[in-house]
């Protein structure tokens, strides 16, 4: 593993691949339980509801997270 803490572009760079990959291991996680238990994703929907975002001030978007989340769901449900 690099040390990419001199230049924070590294560091911007590194934490998007950070994301981008643990997505999509959640992703296939919730894809695979759902195939087997596809009342999952019905209780995930339901708890949207307590989903928000941990941004501060103006940048904070409770209901944008929401519907990402949202779409992530339904995405899943069209699979299965």
């Amino acid at each position: 593993m690099t040390d990419t803490s001199a230049n924070p572009m590294d560091q911007v760079a590194d934490a998007r691949r950070h994301e981008m990959a643990t997505e999509h291991l959640l992703f296939g996680t919730i894809r695979f339980l759902a195939q087997r238990h596809p009342e999952l994703l019905d209780e995930l929907d339901r708890s949207l509801d307590h989903l928000w975002d941990r941004a501060e001030g103006e940048n904070r978007d409770d209901e944008a997270v929401r519907k990402i989340a949202g779409r992530i769901i339904k995405s899943l449900r069209a699979e299965s």
